[in-house]
């Protein structure tokens, strides 16, 4: 529903209210009883236009809630972004500044640092000492 339509809306069942206070005591006045009353057609007519207001509006109080829970979630979505940002910046600069290897290179060894050999050397057996 239209949320511009709500004004409009209560028009309309402000109007048939009228309506209906105005056909009950002119039905009163003729003489029909409370159940004459309940079968006249004007009646019946007057008081589903009523109905139909009250749904509507009902409809319209529906979206301008789901509107404003959306606006609060927004609102609360930002503050948490800020607050995340603050936080962010808050932290100390060393661990940030850590090198990281570009994406793409493999990683290279520094210069002046040789790997080590993943070879072991094979240990000499003692030799037997000489006699004297």
């Amino acid at each position: 529903m239209n949320l511009r339509a709500k004004v409009y809306v209560e028009k309309q069942k402000k109007d048939a209210e009228a309506k209906l206070t105005a056909r009950l005591a002119f039905l009163k006045e003729k003489g029909l009883s409370p159940e004459g009353i309940q079968k006249d057609a004007t009646f019946r007519q007057i008081k589903a236009s009523i109905r139909k207001a009250d749904t509507r509006l009902a409809a319209i109080k529906a979206q301008e809630k789901l509107s404003q829970e959306r606006a609060q979630a927004k609102v609360e979505k930002l503050a948490a972004k800020q607050a995340a940002r603050e936080m962010a910046s808050a932290e100390p600069a060393e661990e940030v500044s850590e090198e990281k290897p570009k994406k793409g290179k493999k990683e290279q060894p520094k210069k002046g640092i040789k790997p080590e050999k993943k070879k072991e050397k094979k240990e000499k057996k003692p030799e037997p000492e000489e006699k004297k």
